[in-house]
């Protein structure tokens, strides 16, 4: 059966693949989607290298937050594997030492505790200012945390996030930001159009940083005009 290329999703700093549930909804439901999943591998590359070995052979590739981070890394090592890169909230930088730090002793606190998730303090501040008491979105997000469990976080919150000297993007690209993202600032955003000059941007309205849960529609709607324009010829026998 001939289809439309598949996409391959990868979630962001402790969340799981319940993340796209949403967007996905919105999708035709004859589009392919595979879920790649941060948990396979102790850096950026080799979580990188694990979902492709596990991908189809040719996708487009949607990465969110900490995900952009190992979708850019798989776009520049497996070129001919990417057919479209979708960044999602994502920036270039890496951690300061002052953040760095911040996340050890927060670590260090927790590893004395029981996990039961990232803290309510933390996941208000992913979410646009009207969505600060919503339970449900609230919960959902800390459950997923809680899902992925200590160790999990412990490894995601080290990780090496700084760019490879001499990285290049090749494929078409679409860099997406919240307006109203407290996580990822506007100057990030510019960063990473000047680090991938042929990449199109948008910033989607009435979101925060969780753009996936806070805006699936408009998010969905948006990728799906852009491979129309920009791509995809390209199909695949499943």
């Amino acid at each position: 059966m001939e289809q439309s290329l598949p996409w391959v999703c990868i979630p962001g700093f402790m969340l799981d693949e319940t993340l796209w549930n949403d967007l996905v909804s919105y999708l035709p439901k004859q589009q392919p989607i595979c879920h790649g999943s941060l948990t396979d591998g102790d850096t950026i590359s080799t979580i990188a290298d694990s979902i492709v070995r596990h991908a189809p052979e040719r996708f487009v590739l949607l990465g969110f937050s900490l995900g952009g981070y190992v979708a850019r890394s798989i776009a520049a090592r497996y070129p001919q594997r990417v057919a479209g890169l979708v960044l999602i909230a994502t920036s270039l930088r890496d951690d300061t030492p002052a953040q760095r730090k911040a996340k050890i002793d927060t670590l260090d606190i927790q590893r004395h505790l029981r996990f039961r998730g990232i803290g309510r303090i933390a996941i208000v501040k992913t979410l646009r200012p009207d969505n600060n008491n919503n339970e449900t979105l609230i919960n959902r997000i800390r459950a997923m945390s809680e899902r992925l469990g200590f160790g999990e976080l412990e490894k995601q919150s080290i990780l090496d996030r700084s760019t490879p000297v001499g990285q290049e993007i090749s494929c078409p690209t679409l860099i997406v930001a919240g307006e109203q993202d407290q996580m990822r600032s506007m100057e990030e955003f510019q960063e990473l159009q000047h680090f991938i000059p042929q990449a199109q941007s948008i910033v989607i309205a009435n979101s925060g940083h969780m753009i996936p849960l806070e805006q699936p529609e408009k998010l969905a709607q948006t990728i799906q005009k852009w491979l129309q324009k920009n791509l995809l010829s390209d199909t695949y026998d499943c």
